[in-house]
């Protein structure tokens, strides 16, 4: 009886491609995007070095000159006219106000449109979309009309009730977009374990949607943060406007000291950087969620 042998299978040695060798289009695209930032890094370049130049720096040199001398005093200046702790205060306040009233707005929406069906959901978030999109500029007038009516002009309050509206429209509109597609089974085993809408919203769906939720409460803090028109026109007293609104009233009609607002500028922007780096982790977590699911 003859019997065949079958040959064992040569093992194919496949290169292994080293992640340190990129292709040309990775290098490529490594090399645009680090001059994209160079670029954008310029003007806060620009900023820091006229920071600490004197007014006869800056008038006889230009902005691109190097500066004879460290020159501080537009830094106490501007912290001293503008009284930047109280300014600081009123922008935290209202950012921070806004953000955490923005996202509980933002959930109590979705879960109605995204979980309980209602109906017209889709023209209601198409509504909140388009609500969304309108530009400040046509909606100034009715706040400041409204917020005299009412007694709330030049209030805290004010601003932050209407940012409080805005970002929750951007929040809703995304929120109510993952809730469309939040498994229907986690909701079914809830309800088969007695468990209500209320407790559905904040012991099955809150948990699911905390990364996410991080995200938007960052994004809506920047936001509010870095607003200027709104604020311009609603606070008009030194003791209610915020850190932009300050900035802006170091310019006059016609005469600008440039080495000061470039100092208030860079005070300015230290506590938005420190709040940024202080979320950045809860920031790259959120989003990488967002991506698995």
């Amino acid at each position: 009886m003859a019997v065949t042998l079958t040959p064992a299978p040569v093992p194919v040695h496949r290169p292994v491609r080293d992640r340190h060798h990129r292709g040309v289009s990775r290098w490529v695209v490594l090399v645009l995007v680090t001059v994209g930032a160079l670029v954008m890094l310029v003007p806060f370049a620009f900023m820091l070095l006229n920071a600490f130049k004197s007014p006869g720096d800056y008038s006889s040199g230009g902005p691109l000159s190097w500066p004879t001398e460290f020159y501080t005093k537009g830094l106490r200046t501007y912290w001293t006219e503008v009284n930047f702790p109280l300014k600081l205060w009123n922008s935290a306040l209202i950012a921070g106000s806004v953000a955490v009233l923005g996202v509980v707005v933002s959930l109590l929406n979705a879960y109605a449109l995204g979980i309980g069906r209602v109906r017209g959901r889709l023209w209601i978030v198409g509504l909140f979309l388009l609500a969304n999109m309108l530009p400040q500029e046509a909606l100034i007038y009715p706040l400041y009309y409204v917020a005299k009516e009412v007694g709330l002009y030049n209030t805290r309050l004010a601003v932050i009730i209407i940012f409080t509206v805005i970002q929750s429209a951007f929040g809703t509109y995304l929120l109510a977009s993952v809730l469309g597609t939040f498994p229907r089974s986690l909701l079914e085993a809830a309800a088969l374990d007695g468990a209500g809408k209320w407790t559905v919203l904040w012991r099955v769906v809150f948990p699911n949607l905390r990364p996410t939720l991080a995200v938007l409460l960052i994004f809506f803090f920047i936001w509010t943060w870095n607003e200027f028109l709104i604020p311009l026109v609603m606070l008009i007293d030194n003791q209610t406007q915020t850190i932009p609104v300050a900035l802006a009233s170091l310019q006059g009609d016609r005469l600008m000291d440039a080495p000061t607002t470039n100092a208030g500028a860079l005070i300015s922007l230290v506590p938005a950087i420190l709040f940024f780096l202080i979320f950045q982790r809860t920031l790259a977590r959120g989003i990488t969620a967002g991506a698995e699911k």
